[in-house]
């Protein structure tokens, strides 16, 4: 599947790829439109379908990721909720093994997220899992998201990594297929962001719902 050998630099995603996304699914799909419908005094239905038309209208944006462009559209706090709701925030239970590996093996460990900053915070306060990593980036920094080849092209500007020799993780086919687009040499989805659902059919790229599959980085 993968020749490590050949891989120097790994990008990785958070939410689904290294944390469970079953706290993002829960806050956005259920917290929010809750909330909504109280704040506006409006029916959970009606409350989830203006949701739902308001997500779609920004997906793949870095508005979508972004907590004080929500704050402002839906006059909630919006950490605020999510500090409610922190405990769900988990770190998948593969995850600690391959960082392990991958950093044994002299791997450069990259995390690259769409994550708001302040998200990302209360992540690894909850979950202490910038231990392993050697940079950390959310792509607020530049301005847009993973979905766009400007955030791949001043990414790489910054860290000069070698698109040939880097492997690329994530859980979302659209951003995959941004850094496919770039050049990623070195690409792996995960079938199985979220705990509480069932894993994704994959197809056109390698994928895995478990990295303990991969260990140990012999070439495969």
């Amino acid at each position: 599947m993968l020749n490590w050998s050949n891989i120097d630099t790994v990008l990785l995603d958070m939410d689904g790829t290294l944390l469970d996304l079953h706290f993002d699914s829960h806050f956005w799909l259920t917290v929010i439109p809750r909330e909504h419908a109280k704040k506006q005094n409006i029916t959970l239905a009606e409350a989830t379908a203006d949701i739902m038309k308001r997500y779609e209208a920004v997906g793949g944006q870095i508005q979508w990721y972004c907590l004080d462009y929500w704050q402002a559209q839906l006059d909630l706090p919006i950490m605020a909720l999510k500090r409610e709701i922190q405990h769900l925030i988990t770190i998948r239970e593969d995850t600690p093994a391959f960082l392990n590996a991958l950093k044994s093996a002299g791997k450069e460990l990259i995390l690259l997220t769409n994550a708001h900053p302040d998200s990302l915070s209360l992540k690894i306060e909850r979950t202490q899992f910038d231990q392993y990593l050697d940079k950390i980036i959310s792509t607020h920094e530049y301005g847009v998201s993973k979905e766009s080849q400007s955030l791949w092209q001043q990414v790489q500007a910054d860290l000069q990594f070698d698109k040939a020799r880097t492997l690329f993780v994530d859980d979302s086919l659209a951003v995959l297929d941004a850094a496919k687009q770039y050049g990623i040499a070195h690409l792996l989805a995960v079938a199985n962001p979220d705990s509480q659902q069932p894993a994704n059919n994959i197809t056109g790229y390698h994928a895995i719902t478990d990295y303990r599959t991969l260990l140990p980085l012999t070439d495969h």
